[in-house]
């Protein structure tokens, strides 16, 4: 069982509706994991529990305290020590490695993770230095706190707990997990508006089946995510399938 704690600064309601939703709904009411939100200004000092104030040196926005986060984890890993756990200490933010698909795998195998969602200008840089084991970012974008990318990393690693998902092959044939982008799928009618679906899918011949989706998943890589190709190590049959995309799109560009 995987116990994810949620230190945020944020309307309660914001989480209520990812939570009773599909798979994450039917996972957690059948105890395969469990979410704990913790208001980090239940931690702070002080009539009005203060968590954020302006930043040394001057600048625009408001950093927030290091106590608050400080407390609420110190709380969270006392509350684990009893059940003999240890929480993996997760600070959301821009400037922490990108999450992928092989960090989310290490991820869900971890007995307690804790994430800290940021707001305002960012957390006090002591965060880092005392409190986070790990920095993590969910893209070169900018958010208003971390409450979604917490959402992100959630779903991202609770897919990957088993029983969360029916079919566990489907999540080993998910783009990424395979080190590359998934093929193109299909299903029901075979023909819409004249746009068919492939004689392969419909012939029966699971072998062909098999290769054409390699294929394709090869030369849908290649054309939109090239580098994840120099990450992954290719058979000698992936290597001659290769060949026949470079060479077709070659002769593609020589008629256009």
């Amino acid at each position: 069982l995987l116990s994810l704690f949620l230190l945020l600064l944020c309307c309660w309601s914001f989480f209520d509706s990812p939570f009773e939703q599909s798979l994450l709904k039917k996972a957690l009411d059948k105890g395969l994991f469990s979410i704990n939100i913790h208001n980090i200004r239940d931690y702070a000092a002080g009539k009005h529990k203060v968590t954020d104030d302006y930043p040394y040196g001057g600048g625009e926005g408001m950093v927030m305290k290091i106590e608050p986060i400080f407390n609420a984890v110190s709380y969270i890993k006392e509350e684990n020590k009893k059940e003999g756990l240890s929480p993996h200490v997760i600070l959301l933010t821009p400037q922490g490695k990108t999450l992928n698909q092989e960090r989310a795998k290490a991820l869900s195998l971890k007995k307690s993770i804790t994430l800290i969602c940021g707001r305002y200008q960012g957390v006090d840089e002591r965060v880092r230095d005392l409190v986070a084991d790990e920095e993590l970012s969910i893209g070169d974008y900018i958010l208003n706190g971390g409450e979604t990318a917490a959402l992100v990393v959630i779903e991202s690693i609770a897919r990957l707990i088993e029983g969360v998902i029916g079919c566990r092959d489907s999540t080993e044939e998910d783009s990424f997990s395979m080190g590359m982008l998934e093929y193109p799928h299909y299903t029901r009618p075979a023909d819409f508006m004249g746009h068919m679906v492939p004689d392969v899918l419909i012939s029966g011949n699971h072998k062909e089946i098999k290769k054409w989706r390699r294929e394709k998943a090869l030369d849908r890589t290649y054309r939109r995510r090239p580098e994840l190709l120099e990450r992954i190590d290719l058979s000698a049959e992936d290597k001659e399938i290769m060949e026949k995309i470079k060479k077709q799109k070659t002769v593609n560009s020589l008629h256009t």
